[in-house]
């Protein structure tokens, strides 16, 4: 049986069981902060087993895209594990229970009108307590008990030994269904849980009945499908060994089931798919949380390349063979296959580059143990090695294997733990407690009628104190008394405040009725409550009281103003530099939007001119803005736009603008793009690898940036004494000055520079007659000089004012350099068979002392020993330097200079041949160059 039609199968069969068919969660779900990644077909429905939602069906069933690493070690080398897997599961939400879920297992496993596995072949287990499970499938299944095995709470229990060491909270024992290969062995194909307690403190009787009792099941397709297909591993099913095959040829080997290279073809199969996936959801490979995930797989699947001699990326041409293979359930993986391999080839190249030096590490490491009389490469060293350089510990314990070194796994796996939360992907707290989930589980949703009101009759329904930080859940309160600052939050009955998500901020405004005004500063979602965080500002409050729920209007139209702009510059976007283009993210504030998109490479000024004037026509055209709910499927119809890796309601919301733009969208927006007003890029810039990022302003904020910026022009003309049109050059040619003077003052050069800064007029000139030349020129300088364009007026005249004081110190520079190394050699004195030479030498720096001590040791035929001062302001520097032949004799400058430096009142050091100090006393400067002289003669024994 091929993979997709078991998948299907298994969805068609508990659809004829009142199941209802749900579509995959995404692979990061960003609305569960406790997982990095899907772990489990149970997670999208946390929420459904704990009666938090309004439940639309009792039953379900799904293929959940799920991406694990707590087992990535034993990817490859095990016939079963993968980071990257699909889960078929069916569940019940207080629904069926132990004795059909049982049934319907076995009727789908044994049945020749699904997968007709002899009987025989399959065993199970059950919790050793869980009278209930074996009497179902001894009595009524019919399994003897031979084939009934009772396992304890670590084996057979969810979570795993919950009843002894916990969590608190829903729990239950699960039976594992087994299936016996030819030779023997057996593999666990699908696992039955049945949530049915509450745990509450420690044992004994701290297992509670639930009153409403719930069903999880997982059947992993792969190692389901590998059983029906009769092959060794789950890399050799139909899905997954046309990638291996890829793989042998990408990286010219010939692929053999028992050896190290094939080994390493699966591991780099499983760590191919799972980047496609993750990468098609807009999970790029980066330095933290789900995205250092990616890298890591990345870097694991290049290393085991790097072993088979390939020095170039090949991971990027696997991408086409991990779509072709899954085109049939994921169709969309077709659609981003040019975005997918870029992205990939990108984290490759990196790599590659830094690759050589993670084995020199290695070689290190290795000759410190030689060093150490070491056996074993200790844990932590290569948890360092693949937490910082992504040397994975399979690729260090094969080289130190032939260096007949053992490698110390405990250790590693201690140090690796304790980097789970940026580095795992599994499950950390699975189910929340507080007072916000109190609420949940009563009211479970805030309906929200915002879209077509801005006020409404509402009933406050929770007050809870404090913000909801990491540590502190707050308190639900019947009533507050007085007003003050303490932050609270209200949860209402209905609202129309929209709660911040989709990159759209929370509203603001106000709560209130004739006892009580609640101040909204931010409104946030709590699962499908909306939650309005702010303070009572007058009178008291209470639970249960009527209220009148009123939005900022006029800051709800700015939102709106630049949400709907940004997606017209999301088609902009699209019709200038291409459909790959996709969102990774945005951020809509009043008048104010930031959209993260991808791109290989910045956008040149130009088209990023005809981008903005491309939204600028769609504004004028005042095209009307609509939004209808319908289904998912006739979104699709329409064209509408989905951005990859987001969950969609079905039937769901989709926003069109005239006929160019449909996308599926929950935020607010105007009605008609004229009422966006204005349309001003204000930056775009790298966000990192790959992904671009637009600023941009709209309404009266766009007006004022145009304003700003043609008055900026202004103003840097009037600073440089010089015509808007040269305002430019002349910012350039002060920066390339400035650059310059500092130069001349490290080499020692002296520079002949005016009193005040000069343009000469003779760059390119500014077209001030065109907006978009005064632009250019505005973000022109502002990269130029780093700065935002507020503090552009700021950085110029601090340059203006760095420009006049290093005109000042090259004019002393210039009177040092009439100083030569020839002028001090004959001012020198001769002490036994040494030439000792102490001077001032006025304006010269550090630099210029140090080359004049060089060069008098190079020219002085004898042993030199060589110490200048100068003084510069309050300050007095001292550099001194000694030939090698009176380093030899253990002399040290760093002596000498520090007993002169200590008469001015300061201190340093250095090297034996060359040492530096400062004071702060220039009037002891005589007395410290005579101490010099005398100090030297002593230490040179006359």
């Amino acid at each position: 049986m091929k993979t997709d039609e078991l998948r299907q199968k298994y969805l068609d069969f508990f659809q004829t069981k009142g199941c209802t068919v749900c579509p995959s969660d995404v692979l990061v779900p960003a609305w569960d902060p406790s997982v990095l990644f899907t772990p489990a077909g149970m997670n999208q429905f946390k929420d459904h087993f704990l009666g938090k939602v309004e439940l639309d069906f009792t039953r379900a069933t799904t293929c959940q895209k799920c991406l694990r690493t707590g087992d990535i070690d034993n990817v490859g080398r095990t016939a079963f594990h993968h980071t990257f897997f699909e889960m078929l599961g069916n569940f019940s939400f207080g629904d069926y229970f132990k004795e059909e879920s049982i049934h319907w297992a076995w009727e789908f496993l044994t049945d020749k009108k699904w997968l007709g596995i002899p009987g025989d072949r399959l065993s199970v287990t059950v919790y050793k307590d869980d009278d209930e499970a074996h009497g179902i499938w001894h009595n009524k299944i019919g399994l003897p008990d031979a084939r009934i095995a009772r396992m304890d709470e670590d084996e057979n229990f969810w979570p795993a030994s919950a009843p002894s060491e916990g969590p608190d909270g829903v729990c239950g024992p699960c039976s594992e269904i087994y299936y016996h290969l030819e030779d023997g062995s057996e593999v666990e194909i699908w696992n039955l849980v049945f949530t049915q307690f509450n745990r509450s403190g420690n044992p004994p009787d701290n297992l509670r009945p639930l009153p409403s009792k719930n069903i999880d099941t997982g059947m992993g397709l792969e190692r389901t499908a590998s059983v029906l297909q009769g092959v060794p591993t789950n890399f050799h099913i139909d899905s997954l060994f046309p990638i291996v095959q890829a793989a042998a040829e990408v990286c010219g080997v010939k692929y053999e089931y028992n050896n190290d290279n094939s080994r390493r073809l699966r591991r780099i199969t499983d760590h191919a798919r799972a980047s496609v996936f993750s990468i098609h959801e807009n999970v790029y490979p980066g330095a933290k949380d789900a995205r250092y995930v990616i890298r890591r797989l990345i870097r694991r699947a290049v290393l085991d390349g790097y072993q088979m001699n390939l020095r170039e990326p090949f991971l990027y041409k696997l991408v086409e063979a991990v779509a072709e293979t899954h085109k049939t359930p994921y169709p969309e993986l077709g659609q981003t296959t040019a975005r997918v391999a870029e992205a990939i080839e990108a984290e490759e190249k990196a790599f590659f580059a830094t690759i050589d030096g993670g084995m020199t590490r290695i070689e290190r490491l290795f000759k410190q143990m030689q060093s150490d009389s070491q056996s074993m490469v200790p844990g932590a060293d290569a948890a360092d090695l693949q937490t910082t350089y992504g040397v994975p510990p399979e690729l260090v314990q094969t080289l130190a294997a032939e260096q007949n070194y053992t490698f110390d796994w405990k250790g590693y796996r201690t140090a690796m733990d304790e980097h789970a939360t940026v580095s795992g992907g599994d499950q950390q707290v699975l189910f929340q407690t507080g007072p916000l989930e109190t609420l949940k589980e009563a009211l479970r949703v805030t309906p929200f009628v915002g879209y077509d009101a801005t006020e409404a009759e509402s009933t406050i329904k929770g007050i809870i104190t404090g913000e909801g930080g990491k540590d502190d859940d707050g308190q639900l309160m019947g009533h507050i008394d007085s007003p003050g600052k303490t932050p609270l939050r209200v949860v209402l009955d209905q609202s129309p405040f929209y709660a911040e998500s989709g990159g759209q901020i929370g509203d603001t405004g106000v709560i209130e009725n004739d006892d009580f005004s609640f101040k909204v500063a931010d409104t946030q979602k709590h699962g499908a409550l909306i939650v309005h965080h702010g303070v009572l500002t007058r009178g008291s409050m209470k639970q249960d009281a009527k209220c009148e729920a009123k939005v900022d209007t006029e800051r709800r139209q700015s939102l709106a103003r630049a949400h709907s702009a940004t997606h017209i510059l999301h088609h902009a976007l699209h019709n200038h530099i291409g459909r790959h283009a996709e969102q990774q993210g945005s951020k809509v504030e009043a008048d104010r939007l930031r959209f993260d998109f991808t791109n290989p490479k910045a956008i040149p000024d130009e088209t990023l001119v005809l981008i903005e004037k491309e939204v600028l026509e769609f504004v004028a055209k005042g095209e009307p803005i609509r939004w209808d709910t319908v289904s998912l499927a006739d979104a699709r119809q329409a064209n509408a736009m989905m951005l990859f890796g987001e969950k969609y309601p079905d039937p769901c919301r989709m926003v069109s603008m005239g006929e160019f733009s449909r996308e599926l969208c929950a935020g607010t927006h105007l009605t008609n793009t004229a009422d966006v007003e204005a349309f001003e890029v204000v930056v775009e810039e790298s966000v990192s690898t790959g992904t671009r990022r637009i600023e941009a302003l709209t309404g009266q904020r766009a007006k004022q940036h145009r304003t700003q910026t043609r008055e900026l022009l202004s103003q840097v003309a009037t600073a440089l004494a010089c015509t808007e049109a040269d305002a430019m050059m002349a910012a350039d040619a002060l920066i390339k000055e400035v650059r310059a003077m500092k130069k001349g003052l490290t080499t020692g050069k002296a520079t002949n520079h005016s009193p005040t800064f000069k343009y000469d007029g003779k760059g390119e000139k500014t077209d001030t007659s065109d907006y978009n030349s005064i632009r250019t020129a505005v973000r022109t300088i502002t990269r130029w000089l780093n700065v935002s364009i507020d503090d552009v007026p700021e950085r110029l005249s601090a340059m203006l004012a760095e420009r006049t004081r290093l005109v000042g110190e090259l004019k002393q520079v210039s009177a040092s350099s009439e100083i030569s190394a020839d002028d001090l050699i004959a001012g020198g004195e001769s002490v036994g068979d040494t030439l000792v030479i102490v001077a001032e030498v006025p304006g010269a720096n550090p630099n210029i002392m140090r080359g004049l001590i060089d060069q008098i040791r190079k020219t002085a035929n004898k042993p030199t020993a060589i110490l200048l001062a100068a003084v510069t302001g309050s300050k007095v520097l001292l550099v001194g330097g000694l030939s090698r032949d009176l380093v030899d004799r253990k002399l040290k400058a760093g002596d000498w200079v520090g007993a002169a430096a200590a008469i001015v009142g300061g201190g340093g050091g250095g090297r034996p041949d060359m040492a530096q100090a400062g004071g702060s006393d220039p009037s002891k400067l005589p007395t410290a160059l005579d101490t010099a002289k005398s100090s030297m003669r002593t230490m040179l024994g006359q």
